[in-house]
């Protein structure tokens, strides 16, 4: 388990202590920290802590400040991994800090069943200030603290995390986000934390960068064509994918944006029988049938999606709530790939049954907490490849 928490006028102790009773924290874990400058901003000091050797589906309660002013706070670890091992994951995307982002997170606190965040990128939105205002990535990381101190969120990296800015001397790209967010991807022998894995109860997910090269040879590409082949579908069925750029997308933003991505990698999804794909960028919500779109070659003109149920159902979830507003011109008519399409904020939970079963629902902001808008059971295509009965 990685911690992160940041102290602004001193360095301080980057110790943890831990422990399964909150009053005796037996145990401690060194950490390290950092800072970084950015225009006319300097960081705090960005603490970086990795507790080992945890006990699988234990609480854990956790300090930071020792020696200073010490704050408290628990997680609850994973199960085992294993293929019939329930869990159940939150979905969020393009959050930012206004008035949705918090019905958002409200709303997705209110929603229990969630045991880990995977987020599908773009945090902060400093970058939509004047000078890449990184305060705005102080004050985000308060925002989130209520959840983020409490459970893992898996990271995915969008495009307001580039954070490339030559204007004002800023040529290193994601600087902030490499700073503030630390992800275990070495664990998965990638060579940047911009795409990497992680194994959770009966899911391996894998994560991958939009903005970061992919074209073949590249880092990204090779990482990902080692990777695929090391996934145990008895050991993890379900085969997940997180990125920001959607691939399958009908509205009328950031339209065709993920296209050559797409070209790179369906046919490995395909050929891996990938269960679903998360993606964000477009400020709305929109789920698709199982398709695919990789008979096409130069000659033979076949460039449209065909129904595929050795596919992924390509969800995009970037209706968080940030300050740039909803995504709301849509494409008409409603392309055959598209099964469910709304521009409303809200969240997504993903809830794995088993093996063969998990459930899917997506929730309005504006809606009852237990209403699903869109919810779809999702059968595992390694383990019960046949066709899937969505609700909306």
């Amino acid at each position: 388990m990685i911690v992160s928490w940041v102290t602004e006028a001193e360095p301080g102790s980057s110790k943890i202590l831990y422990g399964t009773d909150n009053n005796k924290l037996l145990f401690s874990a060194e950490g390290k920290h950092t800072r970084y400058k950015f225009y006319n901003y300097t960081s705090g000091y960005i603490h970086h802590c990795t507790i080992r050797n945890l006990k699988h589906d234990t609480k854990y309660y956790y300090a930071v400040g020792i020696g200073h002013t010490v704050r408290k706070f628990w997680f609850t670890t994973p199960p085992k991994v294993g293929p019939d091992v329930p869990y159940t994951f939150g979905l969020i995307g393009d959050l930012g800090q206004s008035y949705d982002s918090n019905m958002t997170l409200t709303h997705y606190e209110a929603n229990p069943k969630g045991q880990t965040v995977l987020f599908v990128g773009d945090l902060s939105y400093a970058d939509n200030y004047p000078n890449h205002d990184n305060v705005r990535w102080d004050t985000w990381g308060r925002f989130v603290e209520r959840s983020t101190a409490y459970q893992p969120w898996i990271w995915t990296a969008g495009n307001h995390e580039i954070d490339f800015a030559p204007e004002i001397g800023e040529t290193v790209p994601f600087k902030p986000f490499r700073h503030r967010y630390h992800v275990p991807y070495r664990s998965s022998g990638s060579t940047a934390p911009f795409w990497y894995s992680i194994k959770r109860a009966s899911a391996y997910i894998i994560v991958l960068a939009s903005y970061s090269a992919y074209g073949k040879y590249t880092p990204q590409y090779k990482w990902l064509e080692e990777e695929l082949p090391k996934v145990n579908r008895s050991e993890t069925p379900w085969l997940i994918v997180l990125m920001h750029s959607p691939w399958y997308n009908s509205y009328n933003y950031h339209y065709m944006e993920g296209e050559s991505m797409r070209v790179m990698y369906e046919q490995w999804f395909v050929e891996n029988k990938v269960d679903v794909v998360f993606a964000g960028h477009v400020h709305a919500y929109e789920r698709s049938h199982r398709v695919s779109n990789i008979a096409y070659n130069i000659v033979n003109g076949k460039c449209k999606p065909v129904r595929d149920e050795s596919a992924p159902v390509y969800i995009t979830i970037g209706d968080g709530g940030n300050l740039e507003g909803l995504a709301s011109s849509m494409s008409e008519p409603q392309p055959s790939y598209s099964a469910f399409r709304e521009a409303s904020f809200g969240h997504a939970v993903f809830e794995i049954k088993n093996r063969t079963h998990a459930y899917y629902s997506w929730h309005r902001n504006q809606d009852g907490d237990a209403v699903a808008a869109d919810s779809m059971w999702f059968y595992n295509r390694y383990w019960k490849s046949v066709d899937e009965i969505p609700s909306a």
